[in-house]
């Protein structure tokens, strides 16, 4: 039997999803249902505290309910019955074994029962006896719990695989072509039984009507009929100017201003709506008293409308000819102003297709009269998506000092609108051999999907704007992350595209899920493959959950946000007031720092379900490519570990390390940064301060040492020169006075007298300019006293002369 979805279920599916379109399903009927089997109906239970339901009373109305059942009312209440057994007995294990938990735990603690022979206390044997009876029958009722949900599984299964048979079965199911007469020959002959079958329902409803009309329900009802269409007209106009209004004061310019505006026209649309009929129909259905028949379609009344507003409601807040600016799809003017009309044709060809099929099955109408309704539905979707087509992509009327056209139009495009003109003419070419159920089938399914499509193109849209306006560094709040935690413009544009895309996938997920609702699928089969979904998907050994991935992602934003500003207050709040100085205190961030990353990395992981034992084999994994081609990035690794532990070198020193010497500016895991005297920066590996000699200009002492060293003649008067010498070493304000300034004569060198001065000043990186200073005063000092420098000796060698004769010598 063919399944089917009444608009209501489409509208709480599309709503539950966040889709913002919907199209109706019409499905064929077989001609004539059976009576529906007697169902034993239980409801499921929704309160958490309601009391456990005994596993004897469900194995018996387990046992009580039948396996299959005919009709699409009987299979959803049989379904239903399943679902609350299913449920009951899942919380009777839930609860159960807690008590079977605690009563093993109190049999441990009483210990093993004694050999044979041997003596036990009676109290001891007593309240073993108990416990372990009381044991064997949690666990009796925990094991006939499980029986009951697989038996509820495989019953719910095997009965849904009978209607997807069923349906398979008549969509190979093959009418006469309404090309020949056959076809039209079959409808007029099924007509006078037809019209025997629509007499109950008009005869309830011109009861009904005339009950309406009397004087004492007339006015209630007009009444009713008024204000739900003020609600419906007045009340959506004034909702969607407030929220326009709502929007332009509250939230900021840009495109999630445009994109949340669409979802909100089309939730407060419904809800108005929903709202208004309520009343209405609860008005009308209390004073009508309306047959089984008429009840039915009255209750079609409510749906048709929730589906128009639904539809109209998302094309008028996507096509926003009233705010242009305001488009959320890439549509010009002219397009949106063609298109205004569609949502309306749209949702008014969906309702015209769907009641009379509706009506068929309600009063089980003929065959003919079904491939009738299943033909008409085919035609007219292909009609209206070909006509939406052609208006949409419609040229352009030119303009004067327009705009260079548009580039070509990407491959994809192309494809799709191949595709979809081939389906097309595929429904046409299946209505004229005869496949009715195969051609309306294919046609909605089309139109459903293009529907899907722009439904979730709004919230892919959302997801996209939402994490950029909220996340970017060019929002207000990602400014005021900047500010406030100190996190870089890059970082926090990363995350926010690295969430867009996972929210997207998770979208991706659940829309296809909606494209499968069309081909068959019942409204409770929908939620359970959502329920699957939010259970998690099975790959291998690992399980993927969606509930999993945003609480590891949550996890890894606060663990980091968290990490940062520890690491903020460790650097400005509480190591400025330690006696460590700050070459210590930047190791001291950094390896903090280090240890953090790697706490949140391991909690995100435990979030996702990953325990310690796969990171082991992770990591075991990983020491195959260490062996082969990491160990030099492991080894730098280890190295910098040992430089920020061991602090051989530390931020701020001056090092020398073979031909670079500079200032340390930053130690990385991998590298260090050496800034030279000419303002670059050399990148040394970490192991080279491991494995290599490394000359530390300030490890143990702050201070610099000045060394001057000058030649003079033998005949100065040394006395004079150590007093000058001296005098300017003290006289510099940047020579320390302890230790003091020292002159010493060391000796004599190529007919020269070596003077040698040693001051000390407050770092090494003063010495150098200290050093030019001294050079500088002394050599004024020398020079107003009349003492000169040494002159080196210059030693000129010249060849030996060549004797007179020296050719004669030669021979």
């Amino acid at each position: 039997m063919m399944l089917k979805m009444t608009w209501i279920h489409r509208c709480a599916l599309a709503l539950a999803f966040l889709s913002c379109l919907a199209l109706p399903t019409v499905q064929a009927q077989p001609a004539a249902s059976a009576a529906s089997a007697p169902v034993v109906s239980v409801a499921p239970t929704l309160a958490t505290d309601a009391p456990l339901p005994d596993v004897e009373s469900l194995r018996n109305q387990f046992e009580r309910l039948p396996a299959t059942a005919v009709g699409n009312e009987a299979v959803s209440a049989l379904l239903s019955s399943y679902a609350a057994l299913n449920s009951d007995a899942t919380r009777i294990i839930a609860a159960r074994s807690g008590e079977l938990k605690d009563l093993n735990a109190r049999l441990g603690e009483l210990g093993a029962a004694p050999v044979a022979g041997s003596t036990e206390d009676p109290d001891i044997k007593r309240q073993r006896l108990t416990l372990t009876r009381d044991r064997n029958a949690v666990d009796a009722d925990i094991k006939l719990a499980r029986l009951i949900v697989v038996d509820t599984q495989q019953r719910s299964e095997a009965l849904r695989a009978r209607e997807r048979d069923l349906f398979a079965a008549q969509l190979t199911d093959r009418a006469s072509s309404p090309l020949g007469s056959a076809f039209w020959s079959e409808l007029s002959q099924a007509w006078p039984g037809d019209r025997s079958r629509l007499e109950p329902l008009a005869d309830e409803l011109q009861a009904a009507g005339t009950r309406l009309a009397t004087p004492e329900h007339r006015g209630a009802v007009l009444l009713a009929l008024a204000l739900a269409l003020l609600a419906i007209t007045v009340g959506d106009l004034l909702a969607e100017r407030g929220l326009a209004r709502l929007a332009r004061r509250f939230l900021p310019g840009g495109r999630l201003r445009r994109s949340l505006l669409v979802i909100s026209i089309v939730a407060v649309n419904m809800v108005v709506v929903a709202l208004a009929l309520q009343g209405f129909l609860q008005t009308i259905q209390e004073r009508a008293g309306f047959g089984p028949l008429s009840g039915k379609l009255v209750a079609l009344v409510d749906d048709s409308v929730l589906y128009i507003v639904f539809v109209t409601s998302l094309g008028r807040a996507l096509l926003a000819n009233a705010r242009p600016s305001w488009r959320l799809p890439p549509l010009s003017d002219a397009q949106a102003l063609r298109l205004s009309a569609f949502p309306w044709l749209v949702a008014m060809v969906g309702v015209m297709v769907w009641v009379p099929t509706q009506v068929a099955t309600i009063v089980q109408l003929s065959t003919a009269a079904v491939h009738a309704s299943q033909a008409t539905t085919a035609i007219a979707l292909v009609l209206l998506i070909a006509a939406t087509l052609k208006r949409l992509h419609m040229p352009e009327q030119p303009k004067e000092n327009a705009a260079e056209p548009s580039g070509p139009r990407p491959l994809w495009q192309g494809l799709l609108l191949g595709l979809v003109a081939l389906a097309l003419v595929g429904v046409v070419l299946l209505v004229a051999i005869g496949y009715m159920s195969v051609a309306s089938l294919l046609a909605m399914q089309l139109a459903w999907a293009g529907l899907v499509g722009i439904s979730f193109y709004v919230l892919f849209k959302f997801a996209d704007d939402l994490f950029m306006a909220i996340v970017s560094s060019r929002s207000s709040v990602g400014q005021r992350l900047q500010k406030s935690f100190g996190f870089a413009p890059a970082t926090l544009d990363q995350a926010a595209v690295v969430l867009s895309a996972l929210s997207r996938v998770l979208l991706f997920l659940y829309m296809l899920i909606a494209l499968g609702t069309q081909l068959g699928t019942r409204p409770d089969e929908v939620l359970q493959r959502s329920d699957r979904i939010s259970a998690g998907l099975t790959i291998g050994e690992f399980q993927i959950k969606p509930a999993a991935i945003f609480s590891a992602l949550a996890v890894l934003i606060g663990g980091f946000v968290a990490l940062r500003v520890f690491q903020r207050w460790m650097r400005e709040r509480y190591l400025p007031t330690t006696t460590m100085e700050p070459g210590m205190q930047s190791s001291l961030s950094t390896l903090l720092n280090y240890a953090g990353v790697v706490l949140v990395v391991a909690a995100g992981m435990s979030a996702m379900g990953i325990g310690i034992n796969r990171i082991a084999w992770i990591a075991s994994a990983l020491s195959v490519g260490i062996g082969f081609g990491l160990q030099a990035i492991v080894q730098n690794f280890i190295s910098g570990l040992i430089l920020l532990a061991e602090r051989p070198v530390k931020v701020g020193d001056w090092v020398i390390l073979g031909t670079t010497e500079g200032d340390i500016k930053r130690i990385n895991v991998r590298a260090t940064e050496i800034q030279l005297g000419d303002r670059s920066t050399v990148i040394v590996p970490n192991s080279e301060f491991i494995t290599k000699t490394v000359r530390n200009m300030t490890l143990t002492s702050t201070e610099g040492r000045v060394l001057i060293r000058l030649p003079m003649p033998l005949a100065t008067d040394a006395k004079l020169v150590r007093e000058l010498m001296l005098a300017a070493c003290r006289a510099h304000p940047g020579v320390l006075e302890a230790p003091e300034p020292s002159l010493s004569l060391e000796g004599i060198e190529n007919g020269s007298l070596i003077f040698q001065a040693i001051a000390y000043v407050a770092s090494p990186r003063m010495a150098s300019g200290v050093r030019s200073d001294l050079l500088f005063t002394i050599l004024d000092d020398f020079k107003n006293a009349n003492l000169p420098l040494a002159v080196p000796t210059m030693m000129m060698a010249s060849p030996p002369a060549t004797p007179a004769g020296g050719s004669d010598a030669s021979r």
